[in-house]
């Protein structure tokens, strides 16, 4: 009784919510008489029989036996449901016998349209069914006689009563009050789930900054130590040889004093950037100074603010990519066990679209077509190519790229023209995964016929291709190649207009700027540039996010970069549990994510909202808004 009388509790806050008022005086009415008080049979058969069917209401009909089968969801209940689906059948023909006898012809055919489909899973019980409206007096037929007497009928109606009276008998209760009471089992368990989350989150963050104290204290130990040491070596070569010219003793002195403040240079990385030519040294040489900055306070990025967080857990294996659909509301995700999942993160989105795929061979890039959810493009490590129609749930087109050219490294679809191009590369030995890639081959793919329309020129034995992305009209298609190269090409000539060296190592990840007015870049070396493409070779924006993207972590993947719609937030990849979130735009200083546990391998914005998300070697995607 005491879970009957919170079931009860909970009908009279439903009803208090929405404001039935008069539906609520009657619940109450009823509860305080003893009819009220346990399950009511013949008020089940009045509705059925002398509702329902009399006024041919067959939706309400279908909806009452969907709600009894509910109750038999329990695998010692199959006596019951199997019971009840015949009592189904036997009320849905004294229906059509019902509207027969009443001369509703009309209600008849309307019956066989509606539950067509139902019907015919029971083909054996329901085939010769379909003639009795076009018999001419089926009372009289042999072989439906039977169900137009009043035996039949008073028999139907007492076994259903027999059913009901049973169903609901002693200590079973009502499946509203079992679906009710698992649905608040399953609330408090998101609630607790959140709330772990949560912490475990609070702890993964304090052990960041313990971790960081811990190492700051070790380096400034350790400069200490070896300025007091040299330090003297210096005062005693100085007394030694008094009255000598010993620049190098001052120097070196000067040195020691500098770094026992703690303000070492960062020298060597400018040293390396030297071997550009004269206008990128001195581009690059105007940002170094905002970069040692970013640099010393990278570690103390805030934690991005959250609106609301979900994570999906739908995977088996390393997530190798995830991206956002064209209108952000399905979101394609993919494993490095070969599996993609669509998927949906709010609960008010149809999930119509939800699906699984399974390639065979470990997913490497993601595409959605760009002018609606219909169409993904899958590539895969064996240079396959899948086209996934998510309306009709099916592969429409399975392509494979040319036997020298093996690997499918990039897929990126025209924002306006029905083409995309593949990026796919020859296979070698190597310890990275640049080295593992060999040459280039650029294919643009007509999404119609599904056939190869060009391929695009890159010259003898090119490097391989790395990153695609287009500009918003689809005109220019950039490039990033494993020399350090950008390549831009005019689609509509199908040749290579540009090109310039952005890094002294393989580059990444390409995209272009938001008013496509420059372009970005992420190195190997985990240097990102933003470059002008009016005076070519000019580095307009730098960070060197090589904490987050050392070079360990190329090993096995390819670090990305991606940009907000409004273009003023970038989003890195990281070897660590949180990645950065750089302000492009202003002088506001960055944000870091929230954690996974393990390295953050896929990122991608949302195209109109300030909502990220991020795939893990931990199997898990998120979904993170912002405030």
């Amino acid at each position: 009784m005491e879970n009957m009388q919170y079931a009860e509790e909970l009908v009279k806050e439903f009803l208090v919510f929405r404001g039935f008022t008069n539906t609520l005086q009657a619940y109450e009415s009823e509860l305080s008489t003893e009819i009220g008080r346990n399950f009511e049979v013949d008020k089940i058969l009045d509705l059925v029989f002398s509702v329902y069917i009399p006024k041919y209401q067959l939706d309400r009909l279908l909806s009452l036996f969907n709600f009894f089968k509910q109750c038999l969801t329990s695998p010692t209940e199959t006596v019951f449901y199997a019971t009840l689906v015949k009592l189904e059948q036997s009320v849905l023909r004294y229906y059509v016998v019902n509207a027969l006898k009443s001369g509703k012809q009309d209600k008849v055919v309307e019956f066989f349209g509606a539950s067509s489909n139902y019907l015919m899973q029971k083909r054996e019980d329901w085939l010769a069914w379909f003639a009795i409206p076009f018999i001419k007096n089926p009372s009289l037929d042999p072989q439906f006689r039977m169900y137009f007497s009043k035996e039949w009928s008073d028999t139907l109606i007492l076994s259903f009563r027999n059913f009901l009276s049973g169903m609901f008998s002693g200590t079973r209760i009502p499946a509203l009050l079992k679906i009710s009471t698992e649905k608040n089992t399953i609330k408090c368990l998101k609630s607790d789930i959140k709330q772990l989350n949560n912490k475990l989150s609070e702890l993964q963050a304090l052990l960041e900054v313990k971790e960081a104290e811990l190492t700051l204290l070790r380096r400034n130990g350790n400069n200490i130590d070896f300025g007091k040491k040299n330090l003297t070596k210096a005062s005693t070569a100085g007394s030694s040889l008094a009255g000598q010219d010993m620049p190098g003793v001052y120097e070196e002195s000067s040195t020691l004093s500098t770094a026992v403040l703690g303000l070492e240079s960062q020298s060597s990385s400018s040293a390396k950037s030297s071997s550009r030519d004269g206008k990128l040294r001195e581009s690059s040489q105007l940002s170094h100074s905002d970069n040692d900055q970013i640099l010393v306070t990278e570690e103390d990025f805030p934690e991005v603010k959250v609106d609301f967080q979900e994570t999906f857990l739908g995977h088996n294996s390393a997530i190798s990519s995830c991206r956002f659909s064209a209108s952000g509301s399905n979101i394609a995700s993919s494993s490095t066990d070969g599996t993609v999942r669509i998927w949906t993160y709010d609960s008010s989105t149809p999930s119509s679209k939800n699906a699984t795929i399974y390639c065979g061979a470990e997913v490497s890039t993601l595409s959605w077509e760009c002018r609606s959810d219909r169409l993904l493009l899958i590539g895969t490590a064996n240079g396959g190519i899948k086209a996934w129609n998510a309306d009709a749930k099916r592969v429409v087109c399975d392509l494979s790229t040319s036997k020298d050219f093996p690997s499918v490294l990039d897929l990126k679809c025209s924002p306006v023209d029905p083409v995309f191009v593949s990026a796919a590369a020859s296979r070698r030995h190597g310890s990275t995964i640049f080295d593992r890639t060999g040459f280039a081959s650029l294919t643009v793919w007509h999404m119609k016929t599904w056939k190869p329309l060009t391929v695009l020129p890159l010259g003898e034995d090119p490097p391989a291709i790395t990153s695609l992305c287009f500009n918003h009209n689809g005109k220019i298609l950039a490039a990033s190649a494993t020399d350090g190269m950008i390549h831009m090409f005019d689609m509509s000539a199908g040749l290579q207009i540009t090109g310039w060296p952005a890094h002294d190592s393989p580059v990444s990840s390409v995209l272009f700027g938001p008013a496509e007015t420059s372009i970005f870049s992420l190195g190997s070396d985990g240097k990102i540039f933003e470059w002008s493409l009016h005076n070519q070779g000019q580095i307009l924006w730098s960070r060197d996010c090589s904490r987050f993207c050392n070079p360990v972590s190329f090993n096995t993947r390819m670090h990305e970069v991606a940009l907000d719609s409004d273009g003023k937030r970038l989003l890195v990849t990281s070897g660590l549990v949180r990645a950065p979130i750089y302000q492009v735009q202003g002088h506001e200083r960055g944000l870091r994510t929230l954690p996974h546990s393990a390295s953050i391998t896929s990122v991608d914005w949302h195209p109109t909202l300030p909502i990220y998300v991020t795939g893990s070697a931990d199997h898990s995607v998120r979904v993170t808004s912002i405030i």
